[in-house]
């Protein structure tokens, strides 16, 4: 099976050079087991049904036994076999090699079941679905790096609205990416089957009713990319779907998803710290990939391009995804802007160096005056006393081309940029 290189591989390797052992964390089907085996040379899969009475016997007598085996040693759905993070914790404080162990896992074990945190000897790395770069999408003409350093940039997307449409309800999904047929678009969709009748369940074998959980889930999918709180989904629940839904449990579902790695917030910033208004204001709720949203809602290419509305929400969520992993990689974050005044910008990205940026996310190219208008207007809100000046602005687009305008704004097209 053919290998496309990570954004995280690099991150991978210069932990494994400083740390005991690194962990690699995300949803399922993103990629984890591919990539922690590419740096790995010896494997155990705890999830083999075959070796399952092998693995309860070595984890109830000696689980020192798991990590006999050439290092790099990679521990796949770890979460399975929580002991395994205490014993390699032990192993690296006693040998002080770096290096030695992998870890994959697609859920967060429940809090007790691991007696340490591994801080010091264990460092994690979050991972999502394929970016467009990584999927081969983007031309990679257009440098994240350039922009925060200010330098011009040029490059012409090949995608097309169609093929944007198409790239959204397939996914970045590492098994669709080759597959060229209608069956692509069947990936985001067994996802969605295997998270609400196995996954919610398996997390920590807690019986949760799948009707309600479709709901819930495709209440995020009609809220995806907008401010959202708990009672909104709790009543879009009840007066959309006929399904009443408590508190508690909307708080346990939602608390499953995150903890699944399937959805995950963008917190809102004023820029000024003094401020109330930002803690007030809900964080946008995304997928960790747009595929699922349209998996949901039951949506194709041809539906996307028919509600141009839907496909813009959809489409910031898109570029939502490969900012984070693109920005992560630079140790740095991503929030949303709101004030008093409801002026909001789509994305703030922030880096481990202090320098940040404002982004505005635009679907077509009629649109992008307006939004680089947006941006000048912000940048003159901000007081640059308490928050410094923004490295830079930029219109990110499924439009073609990519450039620097006159008055300074990018104009960055999604199928041109790279981290």
């Amino acid at each position: 099976m053919k290998y496309f290189p990570r954004v995280v591989d690099k991150e991978i390797d210069e932990l494994m050079k400083i740390m005991g052992a690194v962990l690699i964390e995300g949803c399922k089907w993103c990629g984890k087991s591919t990539t922690g085996f590419h740096h790995a040379k010896s494997i155990i899969e705890f999830q083999n049904p075959d070796r399952k009475q092998e693995y309860e016997e070595i984890k109830n007598t000696k689980p020192s036994l798991f990590l006999n085996g050439e290092k790099p040693r990679m521990f796949d759905e770890w979460q399975m076999y929580p002991v395994i993070w205490d014993s390699i914790r032990t192993d690296v404080d006693h040998s002080g090699k770096k290096g030695q162990y992998i870890l994959t896992g697609s859920a967060k074990p429940s809090e007790g079941e691991t007696m340490h945190t591994g801080t010091g000897r264990i460092s994690r790395v979050l991972m999502r679905p394929m970016s467009l770069f990584e999927s081969g999408e983007s031309t990679g003409e257009v440098s994240f790096s350039d922009i925060i350093e200010g330098k011009d940039i040029s490059g012409v997307s090949k995608l097309s609205l169609e093929d944007i449409a198409s790239i959204i309800v397939r996914g970045g999904w590492p098994a669709s990416i080759e597959v060229q047929t209608e069956a692509k678009y069947r990936f985001a969709r067994e996802y969605v089957k295997s998270l609400i009748h196995e996954e919610v369940k398996n997390v920590d074998g807690v019986e949760r009713n799948p009707e309600k959980m479709l709901n819930v889930l495709r209440s995020l999918a009609r809220n995806i990319s907008t401010p959202v709180a708990n009672r909104t989904i709790e009543e879009d629940v009840k007066n959309n779907f006929n399904n009443d839904i408590s508190k508690p449990t909307l708080s346990d579902y939602i608390n499953t998803l995150e903890k699944l790695f399937v959805i995950e917030d963008v917190n809102v910033t004023n820029l000024n710290f003094r401020s109330k208004y930002a803690l007030r204001t809900k964080p946008k709720k995304y997928f960790v990939d747009p595929s699922i949203a349209t998996a949901i809602l039951e949506m194709k290419p041809k539906d996307l391009l028919q509600d141009l509305n839907t496909f813009g929400f959809l489409f910031e969520s898109l570029c939502i995804r490969d900012l984070k992993i693109y920005i992560e990689s630079y140790g740095g974050d991503i929030t949303f802007y709101r004030d008093e005044k409801n002026f909001e910008v789509d994305a703030i990205l922030r880096t481990s160096s202090g320098k940040w940026g404002a982004i505005e996310i635009k679907l077509g190219a009629g649109y992008i005056d307006e939004a680089a208008n947006n941006l000048l207007k912000f940048q003159q809100r901000v007081d640059i006393k308490k928050c410094g000046k923004p490295t830079f602005l930029a219109v990110l687009t499924g439009a073609n081309y990519s450039y620097k305008r006159k008055d300074g704004v990018y104009v960055v097209s999604i199928g041109t940029l790279k981290n």
